[in-house]
């Protein structure tokens, strides 16, 4: 069969875009209604950001703005992609291979349907307030009118590259989890923005970017509107170097796109060959079994490090606690206004991972239930539980600690804010078993965004919030000692905290997997119920 030609192919794919986004807002009215949102907000969002560009117009740092925004802009459409694998349905192309298509004529018809869209058309509109932000005199202006399009190009090029060499991730397992980890990316990138819009205002306002802004106008697609502001100030050499820069990556990026596509159509995926790693993988996990205590409780524990490992929900959580505890004390102090008990964040952080522990089970549930018949047999396994998540936890804490100290310079402190970590890290452990066996709820693994099945909001909340108010009182002796010898001025026995806190920590997790243990028992067709409902 003949190939058909660019012109007519580039026709229906366009088509396809169209017809992909009409059925999708025909499947219902909910997804109808959140893509005219989308689109509302987002298009208001660009006009409003398209009149701010233009009201830079002769302002001293308008190309340091309109440069970074591009270098941002850019990067957004490098990794959105691998984040949000299932926001388009034309950037998987495993679903054209057993169609006569070759992959240069494919490239090209991709290339302009995928301009069709929010995203191309925000891009646009960026792209143009650059351009009119920055473009003094007839020879900026025409090359503005090649800076814009070529911006668009290399901007869309960039996130179907990068899609297409990802493909066979993000159509896996792993890139769910990759998916489902994207609202810890995105709140950590706000962890980074805040801060360094702090640093900015520190340093007297945007000139303080302008080094950074020096280098982004030499990356493409940054370059291209890096060349506008050149020939505006009348150095056309640098701006068609500038300008090659960024036609130079379009020309790298569609010939590394076109190659993963050939790559793609002509060689056989995982599910076709023998999975290699087999064989590493147990040996690893022999490897973990044998570091762990024997019988029931080192199996419990091994289960339980393979949920934090393999379930998308519970990784989630996980990382979002281990790196959210990191940042809040570690950026306080870098800032010059946290203080060394901030690392306490770390330890809420974690322990609330030991919250609801068996709706993390879902309906797998039973088959431990089936195990526990005895308030003995409950409180191993709730044991092991806590262990499993000690074995974590306990060193992540100490190290925020000793990492906030050394950045403060507070070594003093440092044994004093260890112990009363550790000492609500025992009580959040004993809270939480409490709360697993009093309020459990179910987590729904149909959703990557949803977290508690419909009906059970209530628990969640009295599990969660109470459970923390009930830490913070079981903890108050170890922090009603810390505030006295600290307004007594008694330094030589602050350090005391430290295995008090130790001691503390210890005997109230296991004092609150004494209380729990009974209840899990005597609460099991209950627990098994509610969790099971997602």
């Amino acid at each position: 069969m003949t190939t058909p030609a660019t012109a007519a192919l580039t026709a229906v794919f366009v088509r396809l875009k169209l017809s992909l986004l009409a059925n999708g807002l025909r499947q219902s009215t909910g997804r109808r209604a959140a893509f005219v949102a989308t689109a509302v907000v987002a298009l208001l969002f660009a006009a409003a950001q398209l009149i701010g560009l233009i009201l830079l117009r002769g302002e001293a740092n308008a190309a340091t703005v309109v440069v970074l925004l591009v270098a941002v802009l850019a990067l957004g459409w490098t990794f959105m992609p691998l984040f949000f694998p299932s926001g388009d349905e034309t950037l998987d192309p495993t679903r054209l291979v057993m169609l006569p298509l070759r992959p240069r004529p494919l490239v090209s018809a991709l290339l302009v349907a995928s301009l069709v869209g929010i995203g191309p058309l925000f891009t646009l509109c960026l792209a143009v307030g650059g351009a009119l932000a920055l473009a003094h005199g007839a020879g900026a202006v025409l090359v503005a009118v090649v800076a814009v399009p070529l911006t668009l190009l290399v901007c869309v090029a960039l996130a179907r590259a990068v899609a297409a060499a990802n493909i066979r991730l993000l159509t896996s397992r792993k890139g769910r989890d990759l998916a489902v980890l994207s609202g810890l990316v995105i709140g950590v990138g706000i962890q980074f923005a805040t801060f360094g819009a702090q640093r900015i205002g520190a340093a007297g306002g945007l000139a303080a970017l302008e080094p950074v802004a020096d280098v982004a106008r030499w990356l493409p697609p940054a370059s291209a509107i890096g060349a506008i502001d050149s020939a505006a100030s009348g150095s056309y050499g640098t701006a068609l170097a500038q300008l090659a820069l960024s036609v130079a990556a379009l020309g790298v990026l569609l010939y590394a796109w076109q190659h993963s596509l050939t790559r793609l159509m002509t060689s056989p995926d995982g599910s076709t060959l023998a999975a290699a790693s087999e064989p590493s993988r147990k040996a690893s996990e022999g490897r973990l079994h044998r570091l762990l205590p024997g019988g029931r409780t080192g199996t419990a524990m091994q289960r339980s490090l393979r949920y934090v490992w393999r379930d998308p929900k519970t990784k989630t959580a996980w990382m979002t606690a281990l790196v959210i505890g990191a940042i809040v004390p570690v950026f306080n102090a870098l800032q010059g206004t946290g203080s060394i008990y901030f690392a306490c964040f770390a330890s809420g952080m974690l322990g609330i991972q030991m919250y609801n522990q068996f709706g993390q089970d879902t309906s797998a549930f039973w088959m431990v239930a089936q195990t526990i018949s005895t308030p003995r047999d409950a409180y191993v396994e709730l044991r092991a539980r806590a262990l499993a998540l000690a074995l974590i936890t306990l060193p992540y804490t100490v190290l925020v600690t000793v990492v906030t100290a050394a950045i403060l310079g507070n070594w003093e402190a440092l044994p004093e804010a260890l112990g009363l970590a550790v000492a609500l890290l025992g009580s959040m452990l004993a809270t939480g078993a409490v709360a697993s066996a009093r309020f459990p709820y179910s987590i729904p693994q149909d959703s990557a965004y949803k977290n508690v099945a419909p009906g059970q909001g209530g628990l969640a909340w009295i599990s969660i919030f109470g459970g923390m108010i009930a830490s913070a009182l079981l903890c108050a002796p170890v922090i009603g000692l810390t505030i006295w010898l600290n307004a007594a001025n008694a330094e030589s026995a602050l350090w005391s905290l430290l295995p008090l806190g130790l001691a503390y920590g210890a005997v109230a997790a296991w004092g609150g997997l004494r209380v729990a243990a009974p209840q899990t028992a005597q609460r099991l067709p209950e627990i098994l119920t509610a969790v099971s409902k997602g």
